[in-house]
């Protein structure tokens, strides 16, 4: 099916999304050296996904993410990412005053000058540096039933300089959403991802690039709703290109994956 072999690619090119504003809560530390913080990963516009995230600064300097999504496209890959600025620069998930086409979803397009680039790939093992954001072969995939479960331990000395420090400036997107209803992605339900296409990546479906599910931490000092500075912005879409069109040799075995999946789904 083009749906299923575009998927890669799609997801891929659309690792970078950002969605509306999350409500925060902030657990107590589990100890004097332990920091964790609790909050809810929102539906983006038009999705009707959820979830919570637990950041945790370990003693050691490691990061623990754990989160938990539900009603996600089922049976399909989930890009997610942190979000935010290690420099001071507030980026935020973008409300849906950012739909600026009103076809009732967000796109990267849209998202992008809210949530910014990429800090850290939240893959299921390997890399999880900004250029991995299209690794769709090791991005976590939602159940039958939509539920995702993540976990992953990201080490003090992968972990870019100033994340612990910032923790609190940093948010989580997921992608992926399901526009009509047939539990897959695909064109008859938001038409082309014109951000794939932009990178010259043609029949990728919007419903893979768009975003699901968006949280943040709330910043002590208030949130700057303008999605930081147009320079912090105009770099975050730099980089998200620049991710895009290196990540392109991910994308054989991430099809594959996909691929496989969906034939022993249909099987079953």
């Amino acid at each position: 099916m083009l749906m299923s072999r575009k998927i890669p690619t799609l997801l891929a090119a659309g690792a970078l999304l950002g969605a509306p504003l999350a409500v925060m809560a902030v657990a107590a530390p589990a100890s004097a050296d332990t920091r964790e913080i609790t909050f809810s990963l929102n539906p983006s516009t038009g999705s009707e996904a959820s979830g919570t995230a637990t950041l945790t600064a370990e003693e050691n300097g490691d990061l623990t993410v754990r989160i938990e999504g539900r009603d996600l496209v089922p049976n399909m890959p989930h890009a997610q990412h942190i979000h935010g600025d290690v420099s001071g620069t507030l980026f935020t998930c973008p409300t849906d005053a950012a739909d600026a086409d009103g076809n009732g979803f967000l796109t990267v397009e849209e998202g992008l000058p809210d949530y910014g680039g990429i800090h850290i790939s939240l893959t299921t093992e390997g890399d999880t540096a900004p250029d991995s954001g299209l690794a769709v072969d090791r991005m976590p995939t939602a159940d039958e039933d939509g539920n995702l479960s993540y976990e992953r331990t990201i080490e003090a000395a992968d972990l870019p300089e100033g994340t612990i420090d910032a923790l609190d400036n940093l948010h989580i997107v997921q992608h992926g959403v399901d526009a009509n209803g047939n539990d897959e992605y695909d064109l008859d339900g938001l038409g082309e991802s014109t951000f794939a296409k932009s990178l010259g990546v043609d029949d990728i479906p919007s419903e893979a690039t768009d975003v699901a599910t968006c949280g943040m931490v709330m910043p002590s000092g208030g949130v700057n709703t303008g999605g930081g500075t147009a320079a912090a912005s105009v770099a975050g879409a730099d980089q998200l290109g620049l991710v895009a069109l290196g990540s392109v040799a991910l994308l054989g075995a991430g099809a594959a994956a996909v691929v496989a999946r969906r034939k022993a789904t249909s099987a079953e």
